[in-house]
């Protein structure tokens, strides 16, 4: 019986921390702006426009307008040269 209360309450455990993990990391990317253009290689946060890579973290071009992370407005993003839509090409203005 104890092994049988024990598997419950661990499963229990983990689908409470998987519905948590849920509800709280989209909450928190609601409140940021996703800004193309502003990432050093290596620091971007999701995969490219382009295809050419799937996670965070491997981008191999700096301020590329391909790869994107998040800012905290608008302007956060546009004063530093990025933008607000993916496309072609290098942000100058940082890369300058």
């Amino acid at each position: 019986m104890a092994t049988k209360t024990t598997a419950l309450t661990v499963a229990a455990a983990l689908a409470g921390a998987v519905s948590m993990a849920g509800v709280t990391a989209p909450a928190a990317a609601q409140d940021q702006i996703t800004c193309w253009g502003i990432s050093a290689a290596g620091e971007n946060l999701c995969a490219n426009h382009a295809g050419t890579h799937s996670c965070a973290g491997q981008s191999t071009v700096d301020y590329s307008y391909g790869d994107w992370t998040y800012v905290e407005s608008e302007e956060a993003c546009t004063s530093q040269g990025g933008q607000l839509e993916a496309s072609e090409g290098i942000n100058e203005q940082l890369a300058g």
